[in-house]
């Protein structure tokens, strides 16, 4: 019998003792209690459980009326004035008053996170109100929820997207968001959510070409290059040590993160002056501060480094290295150019990472990390927010565990957290958090983990307006609660299963389904306009769920049917789609994520990509995990392009997780197993039925390793682990990996151009052409008929910029201006170099 307490157990994850020592036996925690509430999400009341959530519609005259505020000043932390900075200020001053969205770049390191803060607090708000914004990892649609909170007084309501966009009409707000490493199109997409709202992205890179005013930060000067190094050191450059001083910001291109390094090795000479390090020596600023740092310092970089590139409060510092004063411990970190503080913590710097790891054997125990994280989330005084805003970090908990063969631990964490972050309406980590878990559950074999999340995935499906899909994992969802005998669960998702149109019923087994028809009744509305979100399932950790990545359903494709967001927020496999769970070696460069390079170089030509302190989202896979992508492309490769999003026969074979209206009014699992993949096929099929179907991710790893996709031992694991920049001048050709988890081989041809292959239905592929150079390539490439078997509807627009680094590229496909046909799957992504 399944429990219903709304608690976790965990079999195989012994508490910690006093000490943090394993202790043995089973343990429990308990999530029930203040793991409820309500919520409104669009028309629904939902009352969040522990156990498994239910559903109820809110006719019109109980939806919230949401009361705007007066005035909106979420500013950032006070922190010092910038050094050198008067020009750009001006300069950002004169673009917000002439456009509406304004972008400001460079690279890390240069001080874009200082001068947005600084601009946030002293520029003149909008007449509505001001509000900073952290954009590393999260999503245009919990960017905008968190807009229209603190616009409106409106507690626990979500509303859609044209409910949205009708009440954020008429706010003039100014919106700074830092960290703003999103897509062109999801930068678009923030921006329409509040269409007379003010908007400043700040980015390592321009993106928003022709869209809106753009300022690139570069070095300070080297008069203020000087200023800040006497500002550091609180006293003058001695006379003798000008030199040393005018070489060291020349040296640093005027980066201010190296001139605050080179400032905290300043030590007195025998004569008590003042002696900075010399400019040879400003590559190996880092391990010369680590020799100076004390304990604590180091066992605060150390939990920094693994958590990666997400942030966390000093009380989890605390907590977890035994520092009794965690935030001075941290500012001082900051303060040397080794930590990046933020609004809602600290995070380590990127080319800190090789430094901690060349002094730590290994990370931080999961163990440790996920028993922390998962009693904390349970704690009475944990609101849903905080829990958000530690959405990054425990998906790196989680994904750490999964690849330490830990998948139980992970299991804790994503149901330990699930009912908070539905409870904070961030859908975007929520989902991501759910699909984590459900991954880890069926690892693990946990059961009734699996039952769980899966209803709690239909539910977010239903909150967001993505109701076929909703109906799909709830007809699974009670398949599996009466396998266990759970009448709770049975009962919640037959409650919700009211709320979403009826599933088709499943031809017998062995025939495939006609496309057309929408026997769901709104299956062209729950597409959004949209195939699905650029972000995948997470690669190679278990059989694809059909439901979560099948085609043109993915991770859901909008925010809300045909007029939300473009993409779902919350498509699995977090921000590391190069980073495959499977072999964890230990601490290692394969899969740092950055460069090839040394990191810590920043006087290369190419120094526009050295990290630095506003480092933001996608530092990269596990630094101390070196991945196995032969594990999903293995996976990819069996069944055609089905997973890959092809074709509906793709997608049919292969498949057998998502149950059956018919498996779920039986009740008995039998039925259940042979009614699911027929079902799901069905879904698909009229799904695919009405749109055109683009596939850009073609599996190519036979070509990678002789032909025999099951041959690990030609190509090794550090070949393809790694999103490094090709090392040869021909930028564009080599393996590349998209976000939904395909790999496949971009090749130079005979004519100077450069090929690779897109696949349609049926298997029907076709080779595609781009041509270019510096880092920009475009080519058309052929939009399949789905409806029909290697019929195709016309060619579309690809485009592809590759990242100065190498390491990434944004693709872009757009259909035909004519109008002749109209391209569903049509948008962008983003893809990661492999080798």
């Amino acid at each position: 019998m399944a429990e219903t307490d709304g608690s976790v157990r965990e079999p195989h994850g012994p508490d910690p003792d006093e000490d943090g020592a394993p202790m043995g036996g089973d343990h429990r925690i308990d999530i029930a209690g203040d793991a409820s509430g309500t919520v409104i999400a669009g028309n629904h009341n939902v009352v969040i459980d522990a156990h498994g959530s239910t559903v109820n519609l809110l006719p019109p005259q109980e939806r919230p009326r949401p009361v705007r505020r007066e005035r909106v000043a979420l500013v950032p932390r006070r922190q010092r004035e910038p050094v050198g900075r008067e020009a750009d200020l001006e300069e950002l001053e004169g673009a917000l008053r002439g456009h509406g969205v304004v972008q400001l770049w460079g690279p890390p390191g240069v001080g874009k996170s200082t001068l947005l803060r600084h601009a946030a607090r002293s520029l003149e708000p909008g007449p509505d109100g001001v509000l900073f914004l952290n954009g590393a990892h999260r999503e245009p649609e919990d960017l905008a929820q968190e807009i229209f909170e603190a616009c409106y007084e409106a507690p626990g309501y979500a509303p859609t997207g044209p409910e949205l966009r009708r009440l954020m009409t008429g706010v003039e707000v100014t919106v700074y968001v830092d960290d703003a490493e999103l897509t062109p199109e999801r930068l678009r997409l923030l921006a329409d959510a509040a269409p007379d709202a003010s908007f400043v992205f700040a980015s390592r890179e321009r993106s928003l070409l022709g869209e809106s005013a753009d300022l690139e930060l570069r070095g300070l000067g080297r008069a203020a290059g000087l200023g800040l190094l006497e500002r550091e050191l609180r006293h003058p450059v001695p006379e003798a040590q000008y030199a040393v001083a005018v070489e060291l910001c020349e040296v640093a291109l005027g980066r201010p993160l190296l001139l605050l390094r080179a400032a905290g090795l300043a030590r007195p000479d025998t004569s008590g002056e003042i002696t900075l390090p010399r400019a040879a020596e400003i590559d190996g600023l880092v391990p010369l501060l680590f020799d100076r740092l004390d304990t604590a310092a180091l066992k605060t970089l150390h939990l920094l480094a693994t958590l990666r590139d997400a942030e966390v409060d000093p009380e989890h510092v605390g907590a977890l290295c035994d520092v009794p004063d965690p935030a001075a411990v941290c500012g001082r970190l900051a303060g040397l150019g080794l930590a990046t503080v933020t609004e809602r913590g600290y995070r380590s710097v990127a080319d800190v990472l090789p430094e901690v790891r060349r002094r730590f054997a290994e990370p931080v125990a999961v163990d440790r990390l996920c028993d922390h994280f998962a009693r904390w989330a349970a704690l009475a005084t944990t609101t849903p927010a905080q829990v958000a805003d530690h959405g990054r970090a425990l998906e790196v908990v989680a994904e750490m565990a999964e690849r330490r063969g830990r998948p139980d631990l992970a299991v804790r964490v994503a149901r330990a957290v699930s009912p908070s972050l539905a409870e904070s309406l961030r859908f975007g980590v929520w989902g991501r958090l759910l699909d984590q878990g459900q991954n880890a559950a069926r690892q693990d074999g946990d059961t009734t983990a699996h039952a769980y999340f899966t209803h709690e995935k239909a539910i977010r499906c239903l909150m967001i307006g993505r109701r076929v899909v909703a109906a799909v994992l709830l007809a699974e969802a009670v398949v599996l609660w009466r396998q266990l005998g759970d009448n709770e669960g049975v009962d919640a998702a037959l409650n919700a299963q009211q709320y979403t149109p009826p599933t088709p019923e499943a031809p017998p087994l062995g025939e495939s389904p006609a496309p057309g028809g929408d026997p769901g009744g709104d299956l062209g509305a729950d597409l959004g306009g949209d195939p699905g979100s650029m972000t995948g399932p997470e690669p190679g950790t278990t059989t694809p769920d059909p439901v979560t990545t099948g085609p043109d359903t993915g991770a859901d494709p909008g925010y809300d049917p045909g007029a939300g967001f473009g993409h779902d927020p919350g498509g699995s496999a977090g921000y590391d789609p190069a980073g495959a769970p499977g072999a964890d070696p230990g601490w290692g460069w394969a899969d740092q994520g950055a460069s090839a390079a040394d990191p810590t170089t920043a006087t290369a030509p190419n120094a526009a990509t050295h990290p630095g302190a506003d480092y933001g989202a996608g530092q990269g896979a596990n630094p101390w995990s070196a991945a196995d992508p032969t594990s999903h492309v293995a996976a990819h490769s069996s069944g055609a392009a089905g997973t890959a999003g092809a074709g509906g026969t793709g997608a049919t074979a292969g498949t057998g997780v998502a149950a059956g209206a018919g498996g779920a009014a039986g009740g008995g699992a039998a039925v259940a197993a042979t009614t699911t993949a027929a079902l799901w096929a069905s879904v698909v099929a009229v799904v695919l039925g009405s749109v055109a179907a683009l596939v850009i991710g073609v599996v190519v790893y036979q070509e990678l390793s002789s032909g025999d996709p099951t041959n690990t031992s030609s190509t090794s694991t550090s070949d393809l682990s790694s999103p490094s920049p090709s090392a040869a001048s021909d930028e564009l050709a080599g393996v590349w990996q998209d976000a939904g988890g395909n790999v496949f081989l971009i090749a130079r041809s005979g004519d100077g151009a450069y090929e690779f292959k897109s696949q349609g239905t049926c298997g029907a592929t076709s080779t595609v052409k781009v041509t270019g150079g510096s880092g920009r390539y475009s080519g058309t490439m052929p939009v399949w008929d789905e409806s029909t078997c290697g019929k195709t509807f016309g060619d579309a627009r690809l485009s592809i910029d590759v990242s100065s680094d190498g390491s990434s590229a944004s693709v872009e496909v757009t259909a035909p201006s004519d109008g002749s046909w109209e391209c569903r799957n049509c948008g962008s992504q983003t893809w990661a170099r492999q080798t």
